[in-house]
């Protein structure tokens, strides 16, 4: 990947459904790295029009990266096999054949998506690794923020591959940790949100979500989760406002981005309804303002939050916070993805009358 963007490739990535987001998730990753100094690269979603996007504007030396369910989806697999034979390299998330190819090791959908988010997170940080190396000849940079044993000094290919490798592994070990310490701490919280969840949906109240960046996403997959579940699921009402580009760059144009979720609020709010943000920071301040709306209406207020909780923790703008307590925003993601994949099957616990 990295050769292919130093001769200009893009990553064209797409999904349907709920895997639409995992697009729209690597692809801001790339585009907008959250470590300071990584050079921007060039990433499409193209989820929207699939194919005909697809066979617009692909080029030979492009990355194209298609995600589906664990047990695969035809129509991207299809796309994927029309892209590598004109040139490109391919990745299957999941699928049988391409230039790599990941296999289900889990028919769980939400399982089989964290997994999926932890590989293009893992990737993301290994490319810039690597395009540094190649690009520079003689050190990595700041990359070294990611994998410190590499040093200062002129590093060979092949040991730099081996040292990524463990760095890989030490990576999802902090996975397993961080999951470990939610599970151990924020259970009752989960389950104390989703009681007062379920509550408000039967009251006929829906679910507002909201998020920046990979957050964005985040939102968006939560909202796909309800309106389309897994099969046998039960349907909730949800809506993010992080899928509607267009209020957002008018407000972020027009008023300012502090105010992009809070105008969208006043708008779609009812007093029964569910006001969820998923901040890492905890601080983002359109997070904030929204969430104080939220409690001035009287909105059940729920939050994801990383770090120490920040703001939004400290000043108890939510009725449930969520904490995944650390500070680096990959691992953060990735476990505040199971933590509302949680939610999501608690809820539909609560549906059957049972714990």
């Amino acid at each position: 990947m990295s050769e292919r963007f130093l001769k200009g490739g893009r990553l064209l990535a797409f999904g349907r459904g709920p895997y639409s987001t995992d697009a729209q998730h690597v692809s801001v990753e790339f585009v907008h790295p959250v470590i300071v100094g990584k050079r921007a690269l060039p990433a499409l979603d193209l989820s929207s029009l699939l194919r005909p996007w697809l066979d617009a504007i692909l080029r030979p030396e492009d990355i194209v990266m298609g995600f589906g369910p664990p047990e695969g989806d035809p129509e991207v697999w299809a796309a994927l096999e029309s892209a590598e034979a004109r040139g490109a390299m391919t990745f299957a998330l999941p699928g049988p054949s391409g230039s790599y190819a990941l296999k289900a090791v889990t028919q769980d959908p939400f399982i089989h998506q964290e997994l999926v988010e932890i590989f293009y997170h893992t990737l993301w940080e290994t490319v810039h690794v690597f395009l540094e190396h190649r690009e520079l000849g003689q050190d990595v940079g700041q990359a070294e923020f990611l994998y410190p044993f590499l040093g200062q000094k002129k590093q060979e290919t092949a040991g730099i591959v081996e040292d990524v490798a463990a760095s890989i592994q030490m990576k999802v070990r902090d996975d397993t940790r961080l999951r470990t310490r939610l599970a151990t701490e924020q259970s009752e919280q989960i389950g104390a949100a989703a009681l007062a969840i379920r509550e408000r949906l039967l009251r006929g109240g829906k679910l507002i979500l909201f998020g920046n960046g990979g957050s964005a996403t985040d939102a968006n997959d939560w909202a796909m989760d309800c309106v389309l579940p897994p099969a046998g699921y039960e349907t909730i009402p949800a809506i993010s406002l992080s899928m509607e580009p267009a209020n957002i760059t008018a407000l972020a144009n027009d008023v300012g981005v502090e105010v992009i979720f809070l105008r969208q609020l006043l708008a779609h709010a009812k007093p029964q309804d569910v006001a969820i943000g998923i901040s890492t920071s905890g601080g983002s301040r359109n997070i904030v303002m929204a969430l104080e709306e939220a409690r001035k209406r009287n909105l059940l207020t729920v939050a994801l939050l990383g770090n120490d909780g920040g703001e939004i923790y400290r000043r108890g703008l939510v009725d449930h916070p969520i904490i995944v307590r650390s500070d680096y925003i990959p691992r953060i993601q990735e476990v505040q993805a199971s933590a509302y994949h949680v939610l999501r099957e608690t809820l539909e616990v609560l549906r059957h009358g049972h714990a």
